[in-house]
């Protein structure tokens, strides 16, 4: 039987100080559907080292339900030197508000700081899978680095990357769905934005639906994204982002001299994002 196109629903910005957010986003879509949720978890959010067991054993307990836990950067914040490009500036300082941590780090610190990360989520026994940086922003570094550890993929605003077997990158076009709480207009435009990306992927392979902690506090932007997970569940399966890319990764094993028409190759080293308008979405 041929699988259907699947979509996954993923809460970003997964910390101590987010979770009660997160957990009305994640009750959102349980009052539509109880599906598998991959979850964007920050270890150390903006620097802070501050533990909450009762938000550690809730992970658990959802990864031991099916859901799946993501590394989503170490700080969730940009430290790295200023931009010099007013491309860079843009995407560091007003796409961002300043949290695109990987966005211009050299690769050894890239490469530090998912260590750390992957060191904490063994310290809790969770395994990882997924590695998204914050605000999907990948600097060159961070593509070298991403070469150097275990990953299975990665995710840009623009496509899902495979990144396993070792060597092995596949590029999946599937630009995501989101939603610019931050501002009036962005709340105004990213909603019909957002239903008109869903319906131009109506025959992909994937859809996307990124969920922000911002986006709990605005009752319109949680019925709109209720609405448009009952309609995307009409014809897709709801997986998480590990789960599609095993699915997808077996899928490409039985013909290993193809490759999806979808597929690209990797990013040029020089990109530290995919290029894209910040008018309609948003990241943190």
């Amino acid at each position: 039987m041929e699988e259907r196109p699947a979509l996954c629903v993923v809460i970003h910005d997964v910390a101590p100080a987010t979770w009660p957010d997160c957990l009305r986003l994640s009750q959102a879509v349980r009052e539509v559907a109880d599906i598998p949720l991959t979850w964007l978890v920050v270890p150390r959010w903006h620097g802070s080292a501050a533990r909450l067991p009762a938000v550690e054993a809730a992970l658990g307990g959802l990864l031991a339900d099916g859901h799946e836990l993501a590394l989503h950067g170490y700080t969730h914040l940009d430290t790295a030197a200023p931009a010099s490009t007013w491309r860079s500036r843009f995407l560091r300082s007003v796409y961002t508000e300043g949290e695109g941590e990987f966005a211009a780090l050299g690769v050894d610190e890239a490469r530090r700081r998912m260590a750390l990360g992957l060191a904490w989520f063994d310290e809790r026994g969770w395994p990882v899978d997924g590695f998204v940086a914050p605000a999907w922003l990948l600097g060159a570094g961070a593509w070298e680095a991403l070469r150097g550890h275990p990953f299975v993929y990665t995710t840009t605003w623009s496509h899902f990357h495979c990144l396993m077997p070792a060597g092995h990158h596949a590029a999946l076009l599937s630009p995501s769905l989101v939603y610019a709480a931050r501002n009036r207009t962005g709340r105004i435009v990213t909603p019909p934005a957002a239903s008109m990306l869903a319906w131009l992927l109506r025959d992909a392979p994937l859809v996307r639906l990124a969920l922000h902690p911002r986006d709990a506090h605005h009752p319109a932007l949680l019925r709109h994204a209720q609405k448009l997970i009952e309609h995307l569940l009409q014809s897709r399966a709801a997986l998480t982002k590990a789960g599609f890319a095993h699915q997808w990764l077996a899928a490409t094993s039985t013909a290993p001299n193809t490759r999806p028409a979808t597929s690209a190759s990797a990013p040029a080293p020089h990109s530290s994002a995919d290029s894209h308008s910040a008018a309609d979405r948003r990241a943190r």
